[in-house]
């Protein structure tokens, strides 16, 4: 070849030289590449392995396979192509050879990072490979791709690879993404890290869901309240099947989110307090994540959570709701009476004499009720505030922080897996929080009685009731309590310490944003699960609802607590990300 046909090539070393020793390690313009002489060849490879930066120099090729030692990765010398999917590619180089001298091209067209990035988290996901989830959310993020990009490619494999549907990896996805905007920049990669592991793990050993058609549009269209009629039906009858073909056929017409949310809730209402709470907050989640990443993806998402719905456990079935207080008989007496009782309430509130103020969004003598011995005390003082003109919404975030108040007041010398009873009742109450805001109904104001009568049944695990935080360190400045609140994380049983650092940062006036950064953080430091991810989301959600102020406060209290309990853990799935970030800095591990 002709000198001026190498005009994009560099030389890199001489051929005698290569002979003599079989591998040369040279730096071309600042790349690192190994060169191998292999059956009478010359092969140029990058010298980083893919999998985690071990110098290849140091592998052996056979047979024209070079194999890492390190965790015994192999590539085809000639392409770089892995045969072990979990170490990904290696770069190689085009060599030519003039008068006994090595020359080589370094300047390599550059891969589009998005059709490359995507295809390397369905393979994280697939093979359940967290490393390369990691490096390929990380890989996505510093491209400039939005965070809906990996979020999509999980909420697609989630949904149709696990015959089971909608499960706790897509709730921890949806989860994580709502969290991302109260996060440090640097944290919100991880903490997709996190959701896309859980999802993958969740579709395991799973066979996938084969979805159904919907019903024939040939003759007519079936009108919106005949489908929901139909839908709550055939969940009553636990018929996924049937259910899931009207849910189709809704979207299939053009049903919007309220419409279709509406459907899924009323049938989720129409039992009490559903496989532990968790199926109302699975369904709220499903439309928190098509809130992400579009309405367009519904007929790929919804459909997961059918199966669970139809399945669930209903508390009515249960010793607990029924002895020794019937709760399901008090309740479906008020149930039968609802649509009377929201026809007799008044237009709006009377602002002069109504507790229901806006700078005292839930009455103390209320909240009381709430969390009393009373069941009928505590239903009559719903149905009170529903013909007063309370709304279902300001109702259920009462509920809801009634229910963060009996996770401030845990105590901890109940058992250590009560901590999730308080927590189920404290996260159903706040999806049906949200929920009421999404698509408020009668039906759906159902699940707000449903969440007291948990609060009520939780009662016994605040007797006694934990001491409320007290300040005992004088003032400090914010930081410095935040970084002793980052330590407190690093010991056990540290529950009441964490809540003392949290109580007065907010009482000393601390901007809250950096506390919900730090203490996010806390949690993606962890091998953080589902119910501690649970309760950070959504206190941090209530948080933003109520302000700044006292019930606010008792909120992340309460999530401090919560995540006080449950750290530190062993650590594994941020040291795996740390592993990754390292790489992807360019990073050597193997040296010190």
């Amino acid at each position: 070849m002709a000198i001026t046909a190498l005009e994009k090539f560099v030389e890199a070393a001489s051929l005698e030289e290569l002979k003599a020793k079989g591998t040369l390690r040279v730096t071309v313009e600042g790349r690192v590449i190994v060169l191998f002489y292999h059956g009478e060849q010359v092969f140029a490879v990058d010298n980083r392995c893919p999998h985690m930066g071990f110098p290849l120099q140091r592998g052996t090729v056979e047979d024209g396979i070079l194999t890492c030692h390190w965790h015994h990765a192999r590539f085809d010398l000639e392409t770089g192509g892995t045969f072990d999917p979990w170490a990904d590619d290696v770069t190689t180089y085009p060599v030519e050879i003039l008068e006994g001298n090595i020359f080589l091209n370094p300047n390599l067209p550059k891969e589009d990072p998005l059709p490359r990035g995507r295809k390397r988290l369905r393979i994280g996901l697939e093979q359940n490979l967290p490393l390369v989830t990691a490096k390929a959310v990380l890989g996505l993020s510093n491209s400039g791709a939005d965070y809906r990009e990996p979020l999509k490619v999980g909420a697609s494999f989630g949904a149709v690879y696990r015959q089971q549907g909608w499960g706790r990896g897509l709730t921890i996805l949806t989860a994580m993404a709502n969290l991302l905007p109260k996060l440090h920049p640097n944290d919100r990669p991880l903490a997709l890290f996190h959701g896309l592991v859980h999802t993958a793990r969740d579709c395991v050993d799973e066979p996938p869901r084969f979805r159904l058609d919907p019903l024939p549009n040939r003759l007519r269209r079936a009108d919106p309240k005949t489908l929901k009629r139909w839908f709550r039906r055939f969940i009553e009858v636990r018929d996924p099947e049937g259910a899931e073909r009207c849910l189709l056929t809704s979207l299939t017409n053009g049903a919007n989110s309220q419409d279709v949310s509406d459907m899924l809730l009323a049938a989720a209402t129409d039992h009490f307090f559903l496989n532990g709470g968790h199926t109302l907050d699975f369904i709220n989640k499903g439309f928190e994540l098509l809130d992400h990443i579009g309405w367009e993806h519904a007929k790929t998402i919804l459909p997961s959570l059918v199966g669970q719905l139809a399945s669930a456990e209903r508390a009515e079935e249960t010793s607990s709701w029924r002895n020794p207080v019937d709760l399901v008989e008090i309740l479906e007496k008020v149930f039968d009476r609802l649509p009377e009782t929201i026809a007799e309430r008044s237009e709006t509130p009377q602002a002069d004499s109504s507790p229901w103020k806006e700078n005292n969004i839930y009455p103390k003598v209320f909240i009381t009720t709430l969390l009393g011995e009373s069941p009928k005390t505590i239903v009559g003082a719903l149905e009170s505030a529903l013909r007063e003109g309370i709304s279902g919404e300001q109702l259920a975030g009462a509920v809801t922080y009634a229910s963060a108040l009996r996770i401030l007041q845990f105590g901890t010398s109940n058992e250590f897996f009560d901590w999730d009873t308080v927590l189920h009742t404290f996260t159903y109450n706040h999806a049906v929080h949200k929920a009421m805001q999404r698509a408020p109904s009668i039906e759906l104001i159902r699940a707000v009685f449903h969440g007291s009568m948990r609060v009520y049944l939780d009662r016994f695990l605040n007797v006694p009731p934990a001491h409320p935080p007290e300040s005992t360190h004088g003032d400090i400045d914010p930081m410095e309590i935040l970084i002793a609140l980052l330590q407190t994380f690093d010991q056990e049983k540290q529950v009441d310490e964490a809540s003392k650092l949290t109580y007065q940062y907010l009482r000393g006036g601390g901007d809250p944003e950096p506390l919900l950064a730090t203490l996010g953080h806390s949690l993606l430091q962890e091998d953080a699960d589902f119910h501690t991810i649970q309760a950070l989301e959504a206190g941090f959600e209530e948080f933003g609802l109520l302000g700044n102020g006292e019930e606010g406060r008792k909120v992340l209290i309460a999530v401090t607590r919560y995540l006080a309990a449950h750290t530190p853990t062993h650590r594994a799935l941020p040291q795996t990300f740390s592993i990754a970030r390292r790489l992807h800095r360019g990073d050597n591990l193997f040296e010190e």
